[in-house]
């Protein structure tokens, strides 16, 4: 039988939007995507594109939060977690903003940024 157990992605994202231009916003892509829980599950679920370069040689029941993929495309990591069996159990995510133009952006333009958790979990 598979073990039964949660995973939780998470993603720092950021994008900028002007005062008045809603629709060009602009987003940048999601640089690494994180992997929290136990060791045995992650590998299972992602195998080689779990990058435990922060955290190697964790015995397998451990649980980490040191883990990323090697790619970044978040379908990919929920795709993966479906098919073996995991479902949306929550999530949550919170951000801040601040003026870009210290950062030579225009006067009115603010830049975005958002950390985002999803949690997986099989039974």
């Amino acid at each position: 039988g598979r073990r039964s157990g949660c995973i939780t992605i998470g993603y720092r994202g950021s994008y900028t939007i002007g005062r008045e231009a809603q629709a060009d916003a602009k987003f940048r892509r999601v640089a690494r995507i994180t992997v929290c829980g136990k060791t045995a599950l992650a590998k299972e679920v992602f195998g080689e594109t779990l990058n435990e370069s922060r955290d190697p040689d964790r015995p397998p029941e451990r649980y980490t939060a040191r883990y990323y993929l090697k790619f970044n495309f978040l379908e990919q990591a929920f795709d993966r977690l479906s098919e073996a069996g995991f479902r949306m159990a929550a999530c949550s995510s919170t951000g801040t903003c601040a003026f870009a133009p210290e950062q030579g952006g225009p006067a009115d333009d603010k830049i975005w940024t958002s950390y985002t958790e999803y949690v997986f979990c099989r039974d």
